[in-house]
């Protein structure tokens, strides 16, 4: 009876061996895993930050028309905000919402301190804000004003 005993005792402390060695096994793997997903996370966050900042500076470099630079107007979306307009563009926008209502580029002109008497330099402004109105920037009405983008 005790070396049946001692037998199921030699059989159990085999058992419990193996046990723990596929537990250590299973427990590296995890680990391992972990270590894989934590570095995944850190790759993750970095190309995400690169990408936010390439679309970033893509919005606001200078593009080659007729061997002139020409600020690129990025459409209006949620993950482009109005900061990365230039600053003359930041300006008629803040022009447009400050008026009462619907405005021509006349106005719009006139608020900026342009000389909207002169054709050349009210037609740029004339430009730049129907290149908002087609980025999303602001409005176009059919009558010819713009107003804030809705």
């Amino acid at each position: 009876m005790d070396s049946e005993l001692l037998e199921r005792i030699t059989a159990r402390r085999a058992e419990l061996v193996e046990l723990e060695e596929q537990l250590a096994k299973q427990l590296a793997e995890v680990r391992a895993e972990r270590d894989e997903l934590g570095l995944a996370e850190r790759v993750f966050e970095r190309v995400s930050e690169q990408i936010a900042d390439e679309r970033v500076s893509a919005a606001s470099v200078p593009a080659q028309v007729g061997g002139q630079a020409v600020m690129l107007i990025p459409h209006r979306t949620s993950d482009v905000a109005e900061h990365v307009l230039p600053p003359d563009y930041q300006r008629i926008l803040a022009s447009v919402r400050q008026a009462a209502g619907p405005v021509m580029a006349r106005q719009v002109g006139e608020m900026l301190g342009v000389d909207v008497n002169i054709r050349s330099k009210l037609e740029p402004l004339r430009g730049k804000l129907v290149g908002l109105a087609d980025r999303g920037w602001m409005r176009k009405l059919p009558d010819g004003r713009f107003t804030n983008r809705l």
